[in-house]
């Protein structure tokens, strides 16, 4: 964690009780029936996090609605669409054939989902609940994924997971501002399953402890363990695709992510050589200033090309850079016991 980040929870720690308070008294009122959850009649998979920041819940939101498409659904993706400008109360991003808003209007990651997943649905909306129900009334969808939805309780669910990401796990265990939690510990009883994501050699003994802890405090509930493999990169200009290790390089990188740094880290398990790294804000917008200086930046540097997340690229035009731009595609690895597990809780959903 950045200096400026320690000083902010430093100093937002005795606010950390009252936020928890305020957060436990919400779950205490939706478990009272005292705030409607909403009930829709077909199934609904949550992914969603306790931490603040980056988990890759992405990667594995679109293998999880890869895999109800081999099994014969028809998914649909709902997002908050954080970041999109667009303010009706439902956007459709995808119908699974042709991609409507960009992502200034519906939010980086909706659509670069909407781009990557034909035959899935991506719908976003403030209010959940309403693309929630166009999504299974009008669109004619028999499973929903809730992106990013474990503190969406006005939708209910049937099966809820929660994402910890291997480099970070729970922070300084402290709810907000004090810390990196969104809801104290106690809310995780809440959930399914848990999945510990971007496991690597480097980080595997820790985040096989932090498991052990989950199933201490959760017993009833499985931990499992997910990688991530860089597949392809993909060009700005012509879409087309390339093996990483084909690249022009040097590489200048930038990204805007939750967690910049193990995009960072990514590319150089991948042994691409880079001349410079510009880590951005989630979600960062590309403003005419911001390019200008990742162009210049990249060309001082003396890179033959520029690097980037598939969640930036669909920010991008080739306009925009006077380098060729990639995008690294990124697939989840579920270890085999999550596989498993996902396909039992696919089948119970059609019986």
């Amino acid at each position: 964690m950045s200096q400026k980040f320690s000083l902010l929870n430093f100093l937002g720690r005795p606010f950390s009780p009252l936020y928890s308070t305020v957060m436990k008294s919400r779950e205490f009122l939706y478990q009272k029936g005292l705030k409607k959850s909403h009930s829709l009649n077909v199934p609904v998979i949550s992914v969603g996090n306790l931490t603040m920041g980056g988990t890759g819940k992405t990667p594995v939101v679109a293998y999880i609605a890869s895999r109800l498409l081999v099994n014969g659904f028809t998914p649909a993706i709902i997002s908050r669409g954080y970041g999109g400008a667009s303010e009706n109360k439902v956007n459709v991003v995808s119908d699974g054939r042709e991609v409507f808003l960009d992502a200034k209007a519906a939010g980086d990651e909706p659509c670069f989902l909407g781009h990557s997943l034909p035959g899935v649905h991506v719908l976003t909306g403030i209010v959940r609940i309403l693309p929630c129900r166009y999504a299974a009334e009008t669109a004619n969808c028999d499973i929903l994924i809730l992106d990013d939805g474990f503190q969406h309780m006005a939708v209910a669910r049937d099966l809820d997971l929660v994402l910890f990401s291997a480099a970070s796990l729970a922070g300084n265990s402290r709810v907000f501002p004090g810390g990196d939690l969104r809801e104290p510990i106690s809310a995780l009883k809440r959930c399914s399953a848990f999945i510990i994501t971007g496991i690597t050699e480097e980080l595997r003994e820790r985040a096989t402890k932090f498991k052990e802890l989950l199933l201490r405090r959760f017993p009833n509930k499985p931990v499992f363990f997910a990688s991530y493999e860089a597949t392809m990169a993909q060009s700005l200009t012509d879409k087309s695709l390339h093996l990483p290790a084909s690249l022009p390089t040097p590489l200048f990188g930038f990204c805007g992510i939750g967690q910049p740094l193990l995009f960072q880290k990514t590319l150089a398990a991948q042994k691409i050589e880079l001349t410079g790294f510009m880590p951005l804000k989630d979600h960062q917008p590309f403003t005419p200033s911001l390019l200008k200086k990742i162009n210049s930046r990249a060309k001082a540097s003396g890179a033959k090309a520029l690097i980037t997340t598939e969640k930036d690229l669909v920010k991008l035009r080739k306009e925009h850079f006077s380098l060729p731009v990639f995008s690294l595609q990124m697939e989840v690895q579920p270890e085999d016991e999550f596989t498993t597990y996902l396909e039992e809780q696919i089948n119970s959903f059609k019986a």
